[in-house]
C-alpha cells in the first residue's frame, strides 16, 4: 500500500482592492445638419435625404447618388449649362486623381481660345464681304454705259466716245507716239452703278494681222471714284493678244473710272498706243 501525497502548505493570500466601475461611453449622436433641401439640394434616390451636388453616394444612407435601379441614371444636363458651371462640377471618385494642369497646357489654352475668338471675330467681320463676293460671282451680266466720257488728250478723228460704241472696227489714241505713259480716258456715270467686270479690246480692230499697226496697253490703273466720294484703284494686266480681254473691277455706287497707261507692248517713236473698245458690265436686273 503505498503512503498518501503530502499536502502543500497554503499560500497567503495579498489584500484585493475594490474594483473600480467602468463608465459607459454616450452613444454617438449626429448633430443636425444643413437642411440641403431648402437651398436646391439633389434628393437620394434611395431615401429622398437632400445632398450636395458633387457626391457620390448618399450621406445617409450611403446608396450610390447615381440612381435607383428602377427609376434610371438621372438625367444630364445640357452641355451649355455644364460649359460655364465651375462650382458644380463632379468631385472625381475615390482613388481617381485628377490631370495634372501644368503651366504649358494652361498656355496652351489661352492661345488655343484666343485664336478661335480671332477666327470668329474674322469671319464674321468678313461674312457680309464674302456673301456679296458670292453673289457677284454667280450672277448674270448686262452691260452698262456710260453717261459722257473724256480723254488727257486723242488723236484727231479718234476721239474717247469711240470707246463705247460697241464697235470694234475704231479707236482711241492719244496721238503721241510711244508708250502713252501718263495718258489716261475717263468714263462718267450719272447714276451711282454697281460694275463687275470690264472689257477691253487693245489695238485697232480685233484682227490679228492689225495688231502691229499700233502700240498695245500693257498694264492700265483704273481709278474708280465712288458715291460716297471713296477712290478705289484696280490693277489691270492686258495680254499681247487680239479681241477683247475681261478684267474684275467689283466696285458699287460708281460714279466715275479713270484708265491710265503705265506701260505698253511693241512700241516705237512711228506708232501709238490704241485701244479700240472698253465694255463695263454689272448685274443683270434678271437676278434674283
Amino acid at each position: 500500500m503505498s503512503e498518501p501525497t503530502p499536502t502543500p502548505a497554503p499560500q497567503p493570500i495579498a489584500p484585493v482592492l475594490p474594483g473600480r466601475p467602468t463608465p459607459q461611453r454616450p452613444a454617438a449622436v449626429r448633430a443636425p445638419g444643413e437642411d440641403l433641401g431648402a437651398h436646391g439640394g439633389t434628393p437620394c434616390p434611395w431615401c429622398a435625404t437632400p445632398n450636395r451636388h458633387d457626391r457620390h453616394f448618399c450621406t445617409r444612407c450611403a446608396m450610390p447618388m447615381a440612381g435607383h435601379p428602377d427609376t434610371g441614371p438621372a438625367a444630364r444636363r445640357p452641355w451649355w449649362r455644364r460649359i460655364f458651371d465651375f462650382r458644380h462640377r463632379e468631385t472625381p471618385w475615390a482613388g481617381d486623381r485628377p490631370r495634372l494642369r501644368r503651366t504649358f497646357d494652361r498656355v496652351l489654352t489661352w492661345i488655343v481660345a484666343a485664336a478661335v475668338l480671332t477666327g470668329v471675330t474674322v469671319l464674321a467681320i468678313n461674312t457680309p464681304k464674302a456673301v456679296s463676293a458670292t453673289r457677284d460671282h454667280f450672277a448674270k451680266r448686262a452691260p452698262v454705259s456710260p453717261d459722257s466720257y473724256r480723254a488727257s488728250r486723242a488723236y484727231a478723228g479718234h476721239k474717247p466716245e469711240l470707246l463705247f460704241d460697241k464697235l470694234n472696227n475704231t479707236w482711241w489714241g492719244p496721238g503721241i507716239a510711244g508708250a502713252g505713259e501718263a495718258e489716261w480716258v475717263e468714263a462718267h456715270f450719272d447714276e451711282p452703278t454697281r460694275l463687275l467686270n470690264v472689257v477691253i479690246t487693245a489695238g485697232e480692230s480685233t484682227h490679228t494681222e492689225q495688231l502691229n499697226k499700233s502700240a498695245l496697253p500693257h498694264r492700265l490703273t483704273a481709278t474708280i471714284k465712288t458715291a460716297d466720294g471713296k477712290t478705289l484703284t484696280r490693277e489691270l494686266t492686258l495680254d499681247q493678244t487680239a479681241g477683247g480681254q475681261t478684267r474684275d473691277l467689283r466696285a458699287a455706287d460708281v460714279v466715275s473710272v479713270r484708265f491710265t497707261i503705265d506701260s505698253s507692248y511693241q512700241t516705237s517713236g512711228r506708232t501709238q498706243v490704241a485701244i479700240a473698245e472698253i465694255e463695263f458690265f454689272g448685274p443683270s436686273s434678271a437676278n434674283s
